[in-house]
């Protein structure tokens, strides 16, 4: 599929989702309700057969985080973006996708240790850069660096 069929694809079999393009590729906006069922979906469906997951990160925008999919299909070579906004800063969790793909694992625990996003259901969910003394988390906007310089 071209970027135009598929963005009518995603259309007309995801009729809630808001379909739109970034830069390269097709875009969609999913809640975190239907994402699991989503990417699913769009791994096993014999139309689109997204069987790579080659990023997964996200964005703090003061008021909200947005957790971005990047998805790949190595049978038809076509891209795409899923999008999830996470208005509850406080609470920030959503299902991980790690069933759908295996590369999630390190890609949430990243997202884990640097914003504070929680991720249901992943097998072994941990920071893993900063390590289980650190206090907050570095990638939101809100975070107050302590300069250990300061205190002795």
């Amino acid at each position: 599929m071209n970027k135009e069929e598929l963005k009518s694809y995603l259309t007309q079999t995801f009729p809630t989702a808001t379909v739109g393009e970034s830069f390269d590729f097709p875009q969609m906006y999913v809640t975190k309700e239907e994402l699991l069922s989503v990417c699913e979906k769009l791994k096993d469906s014999p139309e689109t057969k997204f069987d790579f997951l080659f990023c997964e990160t996200a964005i703090d925008w003061k008021d909200r985080f947005e957790v971005v999919y990047h998805l790949s299909s190595t049978t038809y070579r076509h891209d795409m973006v899923i999008k999830v906004t996470l208005e509850d800063r406080d609470n920030a969790e959503l299902p991980s996708v790690y069933s759908c793909w295996k590369a999630a694992e390190l890609y949430e625990n990243e997202i884990f240790d640097l914003f504070g996003i929680k991720f249901t259901d992943h097998p072994f969910l941990r920071r893993m850069i900063l390590g289980d003394d650190w206090k907050g988390y570095p990638l939101r906007k809100d975070y107050v660096h302590i300069n250990l310089d300061d205190t002795l």
